[in-house]
């Protein structure tokens, strides 16, 4: 977006007056108490709820789609998550082997937080704590009734935001409702105990209920946009109850908890629709393009419900670009090449027909991997030889092929990448922009928005809803629905997912496959695995759904080598030109030393650059499966998950400081085995 709204007039306000930049930020600073002026003035007001926004909110060049707070103890982003799927490849915490499962070690997760310190911070408690001290005492400085509804609104939001951050990962948490002031409160006022699951999820309801009720559905002022209303509360809330339901908390099936869910996100795309949103299409056509250009479009797009807005700023304190464009495009056009997706992502994605591979309508070819594929595909991978449009180029074709440079190589050791490959000889490129400039700091002044709650999410969050609560035919109707708008083929009548109709479990598992490709790299797909127990097949629903475990995977990429005209591998040596690469034209000769890849007069039969890109993978590449993306030492590293990530346990760094606090059962605590059920 042209600019942050939220994070900019909190920086503009603070500027305004030395004094009230002052008083601001001493009420920030000391944890002990508040100055009453930033509750009587309502821009001051306005401005601490901002402040509470940047607290959650990913920071300046942020890798949005990938990144997640919620592997971090200080609120700072990382992509530990995501490298814990098959989405991005290498070790983390959780998926790498351990000795033993211990509450030292760094995979019992830190994100729970600290004992909240005398000074101010980005954790989990002093953001808890300054959200409780506006909520108590907002009401109480005479400001108008409208404002201060709107304020608290958006404070009860992220109250509950922040408390299902931590039941996700923990289950059950204390709950604290009141500013705790760790100099003046006795032992006995901070040590709260933690709550049951149970009673922290009501707890979240609450608070999205009273931010439903006090929130504009939508707000008026295109100034608002990025502001939570009540449309994203209540999908939130949908999105709450859809992980309550699921089989990490609900073991047994209990089809009342997919009730409540169901009921919760039906309420909430009906309040979605009667505020016009909807799924983003062009002109009221759903296509491929349109899917593709969604992160493109501001403020009115119908699809952003939660949305992270940046800015394309040059300079200044306001700054705040997103680094999406240049982390995912190639360094050859002066990109970052820094995301790397892997071969078992590319393989997920169904045939245009809607059918995977095998059962599809459509013959599948491994070498040409990219051929009649979903449309989702296009605009999700940039792979050897496609067109990825850039300011500068609009005709760019990423070539990521390599060859040999002496016949006594032992490895493809020449590449067209010159100033360095990313790790999986194919890129991606969701969420990237056509018109993006590789001149303005190297793709690094990009203003896309990242999307956290799109009107998708609700839609399938319906489906699996009405799924669970056996409403079979609404849940594929939901389903067959985000088919569309992407353009898949309707061959069988229901965009490819005949074989699922009336059968519960195949339609769960058509759900999370259709969850995997639409919010592919979008921070979604660790939560996924997690909350239906999918990593391993220890609670059965792997098995259950007929799917395959992470556990023991290895996840890996391409490489794509160039073959001469007589089969066999290219060799740089053999090539007496100054040019090397064996696809390139020389101007001396006028011809390449293979076959030129960008030749404007084709083979008898071809007529389009598409044919001719198919005609250079038949005759002239080969491709295979290349395995370094995860550890080669030891080379037989495979994903190690342990059932205790199901739900993490307290690091000592916390129960150290917290002694009272019950730990995780299953895991060790300063106190011996855990005795907290987070199912209760």
């Amino acid at each position: 977006m042209k600019f942050n709204k939220i994070i900019y007039a909190f920086a503009s306000l603070l500027l305004m007056t030395a004094s009230c930049k002052d008083d601001f930020l001493a009420e920030k600073r000391d944890m002990s108490g508040f100055n009453e002026d930033v509750f009587e003035d309502p821009l001051k007001a306005q401005a601490y709820v901002d402040y509470i926004y940047g607290l959650f909110l990913p920071a300046n060049n942020a890798q949005s789609f990938v990144i997640s707070q919620g592997a971090s103890a200080n609120g700072t982003y990382n992509t530990s998550f995501t490298q814990t799927t098959e989405e991005l490849a290498g070790e983390t915490n959780w998926n790498k082997e351990w000795p033993q499962i211990s509450y030292l070690n760094a995979h019992a997760n830190e994100y729970f937080g600290q004992r909240m310190p005398t000074g101010i911070a980005n954790n989990t408690w002093t953001r808890m704590k300054q959200i409780n001290l506006f909520l108590s005492e907002i009401d109480k400085h005479g400001l108008d009734e409208n404002t201060t509804k709107a304020l608290k609104g958006q404070m009860y939001f992220w109250r509950a935001w922040q408390y299902f951050e931590l039941l996700k990962q923990y289950g059950g948490v204390p709950i604290v409702l009141t500013p705790q002031d760790p100099i003046v409160s006795s032992g006995a006022d901070t040590q709260v105990p933690r709550s049951t699951s149970s009673q922290t999820l009501e707890q979240i309801i609450s608070d999205l209920d009273m931010a439903i009720s006090l929130l504009p559905a939508k707000w008026s002022s295109s100034g608002d946009w990025g502001r939570i209303n009540g449309c994203a509360a209540a999908a939130f809330k949908g999105r709450v109850l859809l992980t309550w339901a699921s089989p990490l908390f609900n073991r047994n099936d209990d089809v009342l908890r997919w009730e409540r869910s169901y009921n919760a996100n039906l309420a909430a795309y009906t309040l979605l629709k009667q505020n016009s949103y909807d799924l983003y299409k062009v002109g009221g056509t759903a296509n491929a393009e349109a899917w593709g250009n969604m992160w493109s479009l501001e403020v009115n797009n119908p699809e952003a419900i939660i949305v992270y807005g940046f800015n394309n700023l040059s300079s200044g304190n306001t700054m705040k670009n997103s680094g999406w464009e240049q982390a995912i495009r190639p360094k050859e056009v002066n990109g970052g090449g820094s995301i790397s997706p892997t071969k078992q992502m590319v393989d997920a994605f169904p045939m245009k027909d809607g059918k995977m591979p095998g059962s599809s309508t459509y013959a599948y070819d491994t070498k040409k991997f990219y051929k009649n594929r979903d449309p989702r595909f296009y605009k999700t991978f940039a792979y050897n030889g496609s067109i990825w449009p850039f300011s500068g180029n609009t005709s760019y074709k990423v070539w990521t092929y390599v060859w040999k440079k002496t016949a006594t190589a032992s490895s493809y050791n020449a590449t067209t990448e010159t100033k360095g490959a990313n790790s999986s000889g194919i890129y991606l490129r969701k969420g990237s922009v056509a018109n993006a400039s590789n001149s303005l700091g190297n793709f690094n002044q990009s203003g896309t928005d990242f999307i956290e709650l799109r009107f998708a999410e609700v839609v399938l969050n319906l489906a699996e809803s009405a799924i669970g609560f056996n409403k079979l035919t609404d849940g594929l109707d939901g389903i067959k629905s985000i088919r569309e708008r992407a353009g898949v083929e309707n061959l069988d009548g229901n965009y490819g997912l005949s074989d699922a109709v009336g059968d519960r479990n195949k339609l769960f598992a058509a759900v999370l496959n259709e969850r995997k490709i639409e919010f592919a790299y979008e921070n979604k797909r660790f939560w996924d695995l997690r909350r239906w127990l999918l990593f391993d097949d220890t609670y059965g629903t792997v098995s259950r759904l007929g799917m395959q475990p992470l556990n023991g995977m290895r996840r890996t990429g391409y490489t794509i080598s160039v073959k001469n005209n007589a089969g066999t591998d290219y060799i740089e040596s053999t090539n007496g030109t100054s040019v090397k690469d064996p696809l390139i034209k020389n101007p001396a000769t006028g011809t390449a030393f293979v076959i030129d890849r960008d030749a404007t007069t084709y083979p008898a039969g071809i007529t389009t650059y598409d044919q001719y890109l198919d005609y250079l993978y038949d005759n002239y590449f080969v491709v295979s499966v290349k395995d370094d993306l995860d550890k080669t030492n030891p080379a037989n590293w495979t994903f190690k998950w342990y059932p205790q990530y199901y739900f993490f346990g307290f690091h000592s760094n916390i129960l150290s400081g917290s002694p009272y606090l019950e730990q995780t059962k299953d895991w060790d605590s300063l106190n011996g085995a855990g005795t907290f059920d987070p199912l209760k």
